[in-house]
């Protein structure tokens, strides 16, 4: 069965940090590149991270920067999201895809698997 599947979301208190893990089932991540979105409740889908598996690259959205590191452990086909930092204003369900969306890695629309989503709650 071909899935993502996220894991490490949870509830901290704002500077916290958590790691989200994304591990892929029934197919490997080479050549693919691997997006973190998120959705707040009444908005819109957002890119927040993306790494390219063939060479390594990686993106950020400019809200996460110098906060948010993207890796991937090609052995285990998974990939993680360490998130310092916290802020209110990143609670959000988080959810990891794969595909390949061709230099807009911010696009939901260009990725092919996704996973069923991890909540984060940053709060006080």
């Amino acid at each position: 069965q071909v899935q993502l599947v996220e894991s490490g979301g949870g509830s901290v208190q704002p500077g916290g940090s958590l790691r989200l893990s994304c591990a892929a089932s029934g197919f490997t991540l080479d050549y693919l590149a691997i997006g973190w979105f998120r959705q707040a409740p009444g908005k819109e889908r957002e890119g927040v991270s993306c790494i390219t598996s063939d060479d390594g690259s990686t993106y950020y959205a400019d809200s996460v920067k110098g906060r948010f590191t993207i890796s991937e452990d090609v052995a285990m086909d998974t990939v993680y999201l360490q998130m310092n930092n916290l802020k209110p204003e990143d609670t959000a369900v988080y959810y990891c895809a794969a595909g390949d969306p061709l230099g807009t890695w911010y696009n939901p629309l260009g990725y092919t698997y996704w996973g069923q989503g991890t909540q984060v709650t940053v709060s006080s």
